[in-house]
C-alpha cells in the first residue's frame, strides 16, 4: 500500500536517489543538495510556500512531488506550480504518480490556490488524463 505524506529532512537519501534518476537537464550535486537545496525545500514547504510530498511503501520513499506557490496578480491569488514529479522506475504506471498529484490538488484546494499548473514536455498525456488542460507554452532562459 502506498502512503502519501509531507516530505521531511529524514527523506534526503531517498529523494536524492530518485532525483538522480529523474533529471535530464541538470546534474545534481550531492554537496549542494545536502547543504543548500534540500534544506531550503523543507523550509519553504514548512512555511506553506511549497508542497513537498512523498509516496512511501514499506517505509521506503518511492516517489516525490515538489510544487511551489507563486503569488500572481493576473489570477487573483496563488498558483501551485508543479515542478518535479517522479516515481521509482519499477512502480511507474501503477498509480503512485496519480496519487501524488491528487494529494497536491487537495492541498491546493485547502490553501485556496487559484489553480495547479505544470510545465511539461514529456508527460502531457499523463496530466491530461488527470484533468489538466493545455493553456500555454513554457519557455526558459538559462542564466548561465
Amino acid at each position: 500500500m502506498t502512503t502519501i505524506r509531507d516530505g521531511t529532512a529524514s527523506d534526503a537519501d531517498d529523494i536524492y536517489r530518485l532525483l538522480s534518476g529523474f533529471v535530464t537537464s541538470y546534474r545534481p550535486d550531492r554537496a549542494v543538495f545536502d547543504d543548500a537545496t534540500f534544506p531550503r525545500i523543507i523550509e519553504v514547504a514548512s512555511a506553506g510556500g511549497a508542497e513537498f510530498l512523498v509516496a512511501e511503501q514499506n517505509s521506503c520513499v518511492v516517489g516525490y512531488l515538489l510544487a511551489v506557490r507563486i503569488p500572481t496578480l493576473f489570477a487573483g491569488g496563488t498558483i501551485l506550480e508543479l515542478l518535479e514529479l517522479t516515481v521509482a522506475e519499477p512502480l511507474r504506471g501503477r498509480g503512485t504518480g496519480s496519487a501524488l498529484i491528487r494529494a497536491a490538488q487537495a492541498k491546493a484546494r485547502v490553501a485556496k490556490d487559484v489553480e495547479v499548473s505544470v510545465p511539461t514536455r514529456r508527460a502531457a498525456a499523463f496530466y491530461r488524463a488527470l484533468g489538466f488542460q493545455e493553456s500555454a507554452v513554457h519557455l526558459t532562459w538559462p542564466t548561465a
